[in-house]
């Protein structure tokens, strides 16, 4: 009976040490998993240029009654080139967030490049996805302006710690 107890003891211990592993597994990767999964379901014709354009375009002539046709279309880039860098900027903080994983090492280098680097792939393989949706259109240019969100969010990480030590 002694024995059987200390084996349960051993197995709720080992449990409870993969449960707490998991745990800081999810607190640190599930952000980064759901982000990508947003990123994701924003590279459907649902947010294709046409539709965007049916909410952004009204709002911007509400706005601004005598905006120019052209004007128009300029701003809605604009601002959909944007979303692209804001969409990898937070992807940028949630990796460097989920590589720092609460650790105090200096690492942040090694973290920021790892961080650029999916940002990188995973732009690439959005834009590849795109190509399989007849509403959007894959571009190079739109997976470097993705990077420059994710190395923003980089720079702006290093910026921040540096002023907060101050």
């Amino acid at each position: 009976m002694q024995n059987m107890l200390h084996v349960a003891s051993q197995l709720t211990r080992n449990t409870l040490k993969e449960l707490m592993a998991f745990n800081r597994y999810a607190k640190y990767w599930l952000p980064v998993i759901c982000w990508m999964c947003v990123i994701f379901w924003m590279s459907t014709g649902t947010f294709s240029a046409e539709n965007t354009s049916l909410i952004i375009k009204p709002v911007l002539l509400f706005l601004i009654p005598s905006i120019s046709s052209q004007t128009l279309d300029m701003v809605h880039g604009l601002i959909r080139k944007s979303a692209h860098v804001t969409e990898y900027f937070i992807l940028g903080l949630l990796l460097l967030r989920a590589f720092r994983g609460g650790s105090r090492e200096s690492r942040a280098l090694r973290w920021s490049f790892f961080s650029v680097l999916i940002v990188l792939f995973y732009a690439a393989s959005d834009e590849f996805h795109q190509s399989f949706v007849s509403t959007r259109t894959a571009s190079l240019i739109d997976v470097g302006i993705d990077t420059v969100g994710g190395i923003l969010a980089q720079a702006v990480s290093v910026l921040w710690h540096h002023l907060s030590r101050k």
